[in-house]
């Protein structure tokens, strides 16, 4: 059953007031304020409680200090025991989540409860309606000017165990099988106990626990077959064929191996494909499918962050994320930033002027954004042949006109044509430089 706390009628009596002033006025200025005030009221717990019955089964928690507890296990980077303390004893949170009761009903949460809401807002994608939410609200709130943004991607490590190309194969076939006991005992149990015994033997015991770098290459060919022949095997079954784990081998099958077929046989086999032809896409562990692989960072994924920045000494607000997004990490940065725009456009926040890295300002991605009315500022590909100066060597004033050479040396002209700009120095001086120029 649903529960939820009218949190929009006032209290005809102060809840906090029992703090004291001055204790009442540091949680108003503190962070608790902020989300109290601004976050928790426009939290869309309807998307939430649309999981759940409104009249079969247990009260849930209640939904809206549920929501809230979400963002703040996240935002202050709490395990999941951590937030099961700070819901029950934190005066902060309890402001923040106008959590006004003492009883276990008002202000616990078991770890279960936990586990099961995150667990529905990443099923169903929640996460990403409650950021656009928040920030839209906060930046209209707090007047952000979103005219300069920046964008750029951080990695982010998956919390899963690294496998080489012979644990890939094994971890894939273990989870097949293990779910075709669970779900097709009978279909599992007429498979040959040689070939099951191989793969759910205790971790210690498996014949893949300790290969020697010799025995690799036969050990992966032995792999590529038993994983051939299971799909083989099932392939008319619509009931297995259905579950995700052999789904999973599927996959495996496609990127690492190539199947070979000899017609007047009317055989196939099945033959490892060299490591560098596995794309940087492939399965990096059965326990985390969407995880992807990046030759400098490792395996993970990327998140794509953009936010406003301002020049001003002391800028009038404060900076906001604007946009965020997941990805695997073999992910191109340069495909980011037209979807960054488009987001951001659709929700009335779009930048005037994006900086970025460079990879980000490719010409198409530089022409696609002067369409939607951004400029794209980032550095240009390549480096400058034999050392020779790049324009990041220079110093430009506001007014993105040349104040200095490299040696400090100001032109003795400028000007500028629309969008471009040149600069004169003196041809002595620039004759006895000592640093190497392009010529």
């Amino acid at each position: 059953m649903i529960r939820i706390k009218d949190h929009k009628t006032r209290y005809m009596f102060d809840r906090f007031g029992y703090l004291g002033q001055k204790r009442k006025q540091l949680l108003e200025s503190s962070w608790a304020g902020v989300f109290r005030e601004h976050v928790r009221p426009i939290l869309p717990v309807h998307l939430l409680a649309a999981h759940f019955s409104e009249s079969v089964g247990r009260p849930t928690n209640e939904l809206v200090s549920m929501m809230g507890t979400m963002i703040l296990q996240q935002m202050h980077d709490l395990t999941d025991a951590e937030t099961v303390n700070q819901f029950a004893f934190n005066m902060q949170w309890h402001y923040a989540l106008d959590i006004t009761g003492q009883s276990d009903n008002d202000a616990y949460v078991c770890e279960k409860s936990i586990w099961n809401i995150r667990h529905i807002m990443s099923e169903h994608d929640l996460y990403q309606s409650v950021f656009e939410g928040v920030s839209d609200h906060l930046a209209k709130v707090f007047d952000v000017d979103s005219s300069l943004q920046r964008l750029d991607s951080v990695h982010i490590f998956s919390n899963m165990r690294h496998l080489g190309r012979i644990g890939i194969f094994v971890k894939t076939i273990q989870k097949f099988l293990t779910n075709l006991k669970r779900h097709h005992r009978d279909r599992f149990d007429a498979l040959e106990q040689e070939l099951t015994n191989r793969y759910l033997r205790k971790e210690e015991e498996s014949s893949f626990s300790m290969v020697k770098p010799s025995e690799s290459s036969r050990t992966l060919d032995t792999l590529g077959n038993d994983l051939f022949f299971l799909i083989e095997h099932f392939r008319s079954s619509d009931a297995v064929t259905g579950m995700s784990s052999y789904q999973l081998m599927m996959r495996v099958l496609r990127e690492q191996c190539v199947v070979e077929e000899d017609p007047d046989a009317k055989t196939k086999t099945v033959a490892i494909k060299p490591n560098k032809e596995v794309g940087s896409d492939s399965l990096q562990n059965p326990s985390d499918p969407d995880a992807g692989y990046d030759g400098h960072k490792g395996k993970g994924y990327q998140v794509q962050v953009a936010e406003t920045y301002s020049t001003d000494e002391e800028p009038k607000a404060p900076s906001l994320i604007t946009y965020i997004e997941v990805e695997p990490a073999h992910a191109s940065d340069a495909n980011a930033v037209i979807p960054c725009l488009d987001n951001t456009r659709e929700r009335e926040i779009a930048p005037e002027q994006l900086l970025a890295d460079t990879l980000y300002g490719s010409d198409e991605n530089r022409e696609k954004a002067k369409e939607l009315g951004v400029d794209v500022v980032s550095p240009c590909m390549g480096s400058p042949a034999n050392g020779a100066l790049s324009l990041g060597d220079f110093t430009f004033s506001d007014d993105n006109k040349t104040a200095a050479c490299p040696q400090g040396h100001t032109p003795l002209k400028t000007k500028s044509k629309k969008t471009r700009y040149s600069a004169v120095f003196d041809s002595d001086i620039c004759a006895v430089c000592p640093l190497p120029v392009s010529r």
